[in-house]
């Protein structure tokens, strides 16, 4: 199939959803009706040497559809959404070029949101030093003590930035700093822009205890296929717990195990509660969302073909595929 080429809008397809919910074989088989290439909306994946923990896509998985934004950076570097946006738009440029369409494909839903509306960050500059006085009072008081004091100021992020995400609760707080406005504010009214691209904006979902069975199935496969192997390798090459890579989930829980205070049954747990409490997270960010189409798989009796069917209906409905 081919992309239409009239409407002026270019053509965007976002596949999102859950972590294990199952969005990696989905994408690949979109990709290859769709004549379309993926980009990964993932904040983990886009890191070298973290396979096992990210549930990174093999190249026997990518089955010959190209991807960007796999194995890109080492994980010292830094890697947010400002960078993401930069990254996704100059490899959309290619796809284009190449007369494919682009697939956001991850479920790092900030991520879709700031290419899909194309916000704009460019006001928002740093204050290298209050951020440096903020991350050692999060190491003095803990991260809870600086969520108490973005809820002073910004109570609609306290509410929807978990107390545990101390970049983002930094972000919210150094923002108001520099520019006196609320960074919840800002984010409304950029998201109430309209997307500059032709879009379909697809949620894979699946029940809850479908969800929370293959997340515990998947991380007893990443135990078993060498997770603590993967990490202990990365703290062996130098990359410590400090991390924003080394943040990620199935990374951070182990650090305990290697330092004694806890053993790996405990561990392998801790990643389940932790993995389960994020899916919850995700799911609640895509409900806020507009212009979702959700996808809930048991509708389709958990079958693929019919799931590809009903999004290649609303793909030519919309305008993204020709209705040939």
């Amino acid at each position: 199939m081919e992309q239409m080429t009239g409407s002026g809008q270019k053509p965007l397809i976002i596949l999102t959803g859950p972590t294990a919910v199952g969005k990696t074989e989905l994408s690949i088989r979109l990709a290859k009706q769709v004549n379309g290439a993926v980009i990964s909306a993932d904040s983990m994946q886009v890191y070298r040497h973290m396979d096992i923990g990210s549930a990174k896509i093999t190249t026997e998985q990518m089955q010959g559809v190209r991807h960007y934004l796999i194995d890109e950076l080492m994980p010292d570097e830094a890697f947010n959404v400002v960078r993401f946006q930069q990254y996704a738009k100059k490899y959309m440029q290619e796809i284009y070029q190449n007369g494919q369409i682009p697939i956001l494909a991850g479920g790092t839903g900030f991520y879709i949101q700031a290419v899909l509306y194309d916000i704009d960050f460019s006001a928002q500059d740093a204050d290298d030093d209050y951020r440096m006085e903020l991350e050692a009072l999060a190491g003095e008081k803990g991260v809870r003590y600086l969520h108490t004091m973005l809820a002073q100021v910004d109570p609609v992020s306290a509410q929807t930035i978990h107390f545990n995400n101390k970049k983002r609760v930094i972000r919210a707080l150094e923002f108001f700093r520099l520019t006196g406005t609320r960074i919840s504010e800002h984010n409304k009214k950029e998201h109430e822009k309209k997307s500059p691209y032709r879009a379909a904006y697809f949620v894979l979902n699946d029940r809850r205890e479908h969800l929370y069975e293959r997340i515990d199935r998947r991380t007893d496969e990443m135990m078993a296929n060498g997770l603590v192997e993967e990490v202990r390798t990365l703290i062996n090459m130098g990359y410590t717990k400090e991390l924003v890579s080394m943040q990620g989930l199935g990374y951070k829980e182990l650090f305990p195990y290697f330092d004694n205070t806890c053993t790996l049954e405990e561990a392998t747990e801790i990643i389940k509660r932790d993995t389960r409490h994020f899916a919850k997270r995700q799911l609640t960010w895509f409900r806020r969302e507009k212009d979702v189409i959700w996808v809930n798989k048991d509708k389709f009796s958990y079958d693929n073909d019919k799931i590809l069917s009903y999004m290649n209906a609303i793909l030519r409905e919309k305008g993204i595929l020709n209705q040939t």
